[in-house]
């Protein structure tokens, strides 16, 4: 008996020391993959984005300045006009009666005139002769004045109706596009202080511009000159090209929201883009071609305590303006320092650090950096395109022959008869 219960401790006490062996050395299996890159050349840009509307470059609004019924239209919609082209008529008999009834009134002066000269002359004679006093002479003269002042009175209503006559006809102002009609035949117009709009013609279609909305907190990186591109909905798989070449000084408020006019000139050789499209605009703020690039989570990469079990990690130091730079109680890992990267850009901008994968050790890299677009970052000076840099952890991985799940082998295994039927 005392055999088989010694036995049976015996057997006990192996299984305890199994599953504790399982457990510790099933946990130690787990390694840790180290995500790695090498920089890059390539280009890289900071941005500002803004919606707006494309315009013509130059649109005149075609009016009229004399009342009346418009007698004819001559274009429509999308016509393509030449400056002093006929685009419509107001109705001429009201205009056309005025000039001759003023015409006719002219003639009458212009009689009188000859009238009042003949009679001056005569009493002109008859006062150097003595035949007259002079209170008659002076009368003669005064009325021949006041015919020569009355025909040149009427001459001006005369040319002032014939100039109205004229504006009946209304005329094209420049080359371009009807871009809306207004008017009907049969329509009436009335010019008052505010000259009613006919025709909305567009001077070249061919040269677009996007009016953008540039919030107020990104204007002030926005320059003319920079390089900008845009899409419209009418064709989402093309880009287009434009220049900034004005920012307008007066804002817009709207909803508490400032934003300032930027005008980006737009090509537009094949008249894909229409007035009034709504543009979503990229402007290019700032570029650079063929720089060193790393992604920009290398610069957001921390190495931890974790990654000491199989990796080697140089201590981290960061230089401050007077002298070495410390992590919080003397911790050599810089993500537990206290002191990330942004910090760091607030003691020198344009500083960060890096890490390098070299064998089993991992190294920090301080390194300048310049323009950052979220995804990657250029590198001034610091590190060459065989560096091997850091980006990330992969997912804990287990050892060959590791079970998948943790879960001791002597606790009993429960059947499988119990499920529901499919």
């Amino acid at each position: 008996m005392k055999k088989s219960k010694l036995a049976i401790l015996i057997i006990i006490g192996v299984l305890l020391v199994g599953s504790i062996a399982y457990f510790i050395f099933h946990k130690d299996g787990n390694k840790v993959e180290l995500i790695t890159e090498k920089p890059h050349y390539g280009d890289i840009a900071t941005s500002v984005t803004a919606t707006g509307k494309i315009q013509p470059v130059d649109t005149v609004a075609v009016g009229t300045q004399v009342s009346g019924t418009i007698q004819k239209v001559f274009v429509d919609f999308n016509s393509v006009v030449k400056k002093g082209q006929l685009l419509a008529q107001i109705d001429q008999s009201l205009f056309l009666a005025q000039v001759q009834q003023i015409a006719a009134n002219l003639q009458l002066s212009k009689n009188n005139l000859g009238y009042q000269q003949s009679n001056f002359n005569r009493q002109n004679e008859l006062y150097k002769a003595g035949g007259i006093s002079r209170a008659d002479y002076e009368t003669a003269k005064n009325l021949y004045d006041v015919a020569k002042d009355n025909v040149n009175s009427v001459a001006a209503q005369l040319r002032s109706a014939e100039k109205n006559l004229s504006y009946t006809n209304i005329y094209s102002p420049i080359d371009g596009t009807v871009l809306s009609r207004k008017v009907s035949e049969g329509q009436t117009v009335a010019a008052s202080l505010n000259t009613p709009t006919l025709f909305s013609i567009a001077k070249d279609l061919s040269k677009m511009q996007v009016r953008a909305s540039v919030d107020e907190a990104d204007v002030g990186n926005v320059k003319v000159g920079e390089n900008a591109t845009f899409t419209v909905d009418a064709f989402p798989d093309d880009v287009f090209k434009g220049t900034v070449i004005e920012i307008r000084l007066e804002p817009t408020i709207s909803s508490n929201v400032v934003t300032y006019t930027t005008i980006i000139n737009a090509p537009n050789d094949d008249l894909k883009l229409k007035p009034g499209m709504t543009a979503n605009i990229i402007i290019y703020t700032n570029e650079v071609k063929n720089t060193l690039l790393i992604p920009a989570k290398a610069i957001a990469f921390q190495p931890d305590s974790t990654l000491e079990k199989q990796f080697k990690i140089r201590k981290l130091s960061l230089r401050n303006h007077k002298g070495e730079h410390k992590g919080k109680n003397g911790n050599k890992y810089g993500g537990n320092s206290g002191l990330n990267n942004k910090t760091l850009d607030t003691i020198d901008h344009k500083k960060a650090i890096v890490w390098k994968k070299v064998g089993d050790s991992i190294i920090p890299k301080h390194i300048r950096i310049g323009l950052d677009d979220d995804i990657n970052v250029q590198v001034i000076r610091g590190l060459t395109a065989q560096d091997e840099i850091i980006t990330g952890v992969n997912a804990l991985k287990q050892t060959k022959g590791a079970k998948s799940t943790e879960s001791s082998p002597f606790m009993p295994k429960r059947g499988g008869g119990g499920g529901r039927r499919q």
